[in-house]
């Protein structure tokens, strides 16, 4: 099949309590100026990206851009995966960010100023990340989903679970999450839990959640795996055990100042595989989607997927 240079562009309209359609004249006008030639579609209802990204491959697009949030860049890197017709890493993923949480560029220093994440598009510079491979339960039945960025088992999944809802209300947005995650604090406890890193146990405890990172932004910004490294083979997952109410809230600041393993009830680990089990089952999250529920695993694909970065962040990584 012919190759089509052009890119194609997956847009969702609800991104950003609107702004992916609000903003999208705009967008399109700033990649006409930079001679950035395009086709494009909108996203119509939840896993639509996904089924976009396929389609677009097999008609021959190699280049993607995601004009959404976290959320929709989960749904394209699956759709990546999915797709039979070429390696994962012939296609190159760009992203114009008008999210809410936008965790994904953080860590890869994208701009959220349209311009300015365009004009890493026309510069090209790339760089090929690691995915995960998640293994879950979704009412009883075993189910895969690929991960770009960060998943939580336990109370990250927890306050999903509360946010998704409150969208489902029509709110949204960064500090509706946050009220989420407070108000979670109130009502979630600590769950016995096994976790395995390449087959050793290495956490058998009452665990209050555990981060599970390739790149180190989640929650709007919070640093729960400050040191992961999205092309180093590895899943960097950060476990807290349970401690008290008043603990938790008087170390909140570690969650985004990079300190969270001044606490002592904090542990990093590392590995390429990762599996948790816990009595009773708990939620588990991935990129900002709650998925289903514990046994799950983890495994890293190395480098599996082309991504447009900042020039900034490739000096970063190769000084």
């Amino acid at each position: 099949m012919e190759v089509n240079e052009k890119w194609f562009v997956i847009i969702n309209p609800t991104a950003g309590r609107g702004r992916g359609l609000t903003d999208w004249p705009y967008i399109s006008k700033l990649l006409r100026d930079h001679h950035v030639r395009h086709e494009y579609a909108f996203t119509e209802r939840k896993y639509h990206a996904t089924e976009l990204a396929v389609e677009a491959i097999g008609n021959g697009f190699r280049q993607i851009i995601i004009v959404g949030g976290d959320g929709t860049i989960h749904e394209v890197v699956n759709g990546i995966f999915v797709q039979q017709q070429v390696p994962t890493r012939e296609v190159l993923l760009a992203v114009i960010a008008v999210g809410t949480g936008n965790d994904w560029i953080r860590m890869f220093g994208i701009a959220r100023k349209y311009s300015e994440a365009i004009r890493a598009i026309v510069e090209r510079h790339s760089f090929l990340q690691d995915v995960g491979r998640v293994t879950y339960y979704e009412s009883n039945y075993r189910q895969t989903r690929y991960m770009a960025n960060v998943a939580g088992v336990g109370f990250d999944a927890f306050v999903i679970k509360r946010y998704v809802h409150g969208v489902g209300q029509g709110r949204g947005g960064r500090w509706i999450y946050l009220r989420c995650l407070l108000q979670a604090l109130l009502k979630y406890h600590s769950t016995g839990v096994k976790m395995w890193i390449d087959d050793e146990v290495v956490v058998k405890d009452l665990v209050f959640s555990a981060t599970i990172g390739i790149g180190r932004y989640n929650g709007g910004g919070m640093l729960q795996v400050p040191e992961a490294v999205p092309d180093d083979g590895l899943f960097d997952v950060t476990v807290i055990r349970r401690m008290s109410l008043a603990r938790i809230v008087y170390d909140f600041k570690l969650l985004f100042n990079g300190n969270i393993y001044r606490n002592e009830k904090v542990s990093m680990h590392r590995g390429r595989r990762i599996r948790f089990d816990s009595s009773p089952d708990i939620f588990v999250e991935v990129d900002g989607e709650l998925l289903g529920n514990t046994p799950v695993e983890f495994e890293i694909i190395d480098r599996a997927i082309r991504v447009v970065v900042a020039e900034r962040f490739l000096r970063q990584n190769q000084a």
